[in-house]
């Protein structure tokens, strides 16, 4: 399997969006918290967070295509099937629904990310360090607010045994301890 460094070399090769880099370190984090709160694998769901939306500025183009590009670079890059198929189906535009753990939590994680990063991007001092989970679900609430960012996904926690509250707490915890390398 592809080493951590040889995934992230492949990420800055394939990926010129620095705020693109910074969203999959995000979620690679968040999959590592998850991985160690589930006791999976947590070099694994990591490597699946870095690399899911490796073929971005390849699918560019055509937003349908994308996932499924990465799902077959994933494998290139020697990532088990189970990793692979995260990644495809993290994009509803499929719609194929996770078949796995790592899968339905790599779909929640995704969308998260963003809204706690335009969580930390509207405090005064713009530092992951001042949110909180109490505002990131406040902001959860006001649909407008980071609209991109997908609710109904996001809220899919559930399925996999977290509440909203505790699948925040740890997502944004993980953020945190790498809020250097995201520059927040």
């Amino acid at each position: 399997m592809i080493s951590r460094e040889e995934a992230l070399q492949e990420v800055r090769e394939h990926i010129k969006n620095e705020n693109m880099i910074r969203h999959m370190l995000a979620t690679e984090a968040a999959m590592k918290k998850l991985a160690q709160y589930f006791n999976e694998d947590a070099e694994l769901w990591g490597l699946t967070g870095l690399l899911h939306d490796i073929d971005t500025e390849i699918t560019n183009e055509d937003p349908v295509e994308h996932s499924k590009v990465g799902y077959d670079m994933a494998k290139n890059l020697g990532l088990p099937e189970e990793a692979a198929r995260a990644i495809l189906t993290h994009n509803e535009a499929h719609g194929i629904e996770p078949d796995s753990l790592m899968g339905k939590v790599l779909k929640a994680v995704d969308p998260l990310t963003g809204l706690i990063t335009a969580v930390a991007l509207v405090m005064p001092d713009k530092k992951l360090s001042s949110v909180t989970p109490e505002r990131v679900l406040k902001r959860f609430k006001e649909k407008r607010f980071a609209a991109g960012a997908n609710r109904e996904q996001i809220a899919t926690c559930e399925e996999f045994g977290l509440s909203l509250g505790e699948f925040v707490s740890l997502v944004l915890q993980a953020m945190q301890e790498i809020s250097e390398d995201l520059g927040l």
